[in-house]
């Protein structure tokens, strides 16, 4: 079973925490990654577009001309797809991009994207923040103790709630909780730092 060094706000270690084989497997399933990404992605889109058909433009009640006699090709509305203003031919129209995944699989990519960080050496571990940390350069000198920069998401579930005062003015970086968290959160992310407690959670989710 692999093992993993905890650190303390100092940067120092602080212990080990063992990691399922069932979760942190030596290779990465990354078919499942791409699946569940896919599907968060989709979730995200707007689908706002919209175009109007012919029937939906304003005008174009009379006929432009006679049937016959004209000259001209036969023309019923002035609003056809044909005409500069006219409808559009099988334009987008609002729709729901999203689409749902088995509970089993979205489970399954939690696990795979904390297995690909591990595997990568960017999921970090820290025990619990108990103390307060009243300002955004105090918890700067934590991440700087840790050697974390670049974008950095944060699962800090057991610290103190002063943390998200103090932290949410830093660039790049993202606090979560681990009931919330998703696999794509967790892959979009540089690094991943995660307290005890939340890496607990986190198995929880996986395994339930």
């Amino acid at each position: 079973m692999p093992q993993v060094t905890v650190k303390d706000i100092k940067g120092k270690d602080a212990g080990k925490i063992e990691l399922p084989e069932k979760v942190f497997t030596e290779k990465v399933r990354r078919a499942l990654l791409h699946q569940a990404v896919l599907k968060y992605l989709a979730s995200q889109r707007q689908g706002n577009a919209s175009t109007k058909e012919r029937g939906a433009v304003s005008g174009g009640g009379k006929k432009p001309w006679r049937q016959k006699g004209t000259g001209q090709a036969r023309a019923g509305s002035s609003r056809s797809p044909l005409w500069k203003g006219g409808g559009v031919v099988f334009g987008p129209h609002p729709r729901d991009f999203g689409y749902t995944l088995p509970k089993s699989l979205r489970k399954a990519a939690l696990g795979e994207s904390l297995n690909a960080k591990y595997h990568s050496k960017e999921l970090h571990f820290i025990n619990d923040i108990d103390e307060k940390i009243e300002k955004t350069k105090e918890f700067a000198k934590i991440l700087k103790a840790l050697k974390l920069s670049g974008k950095i998401l944060a699962i800090l579930d057991g610290s103190d709630e002063s943390i998200v005062r103090s932290a949410r003015n830093i660039d790049e970086l993202q606090l979560s909780r681990s009931e919330e968290v998703s696999a794509l959160d967790i892959l979009k992310y540089k690094q991943v730092l995660v307290t005890k407690t939340a890496f607990e959670k986190l198995l929880k989710r996986i395994s339930s």
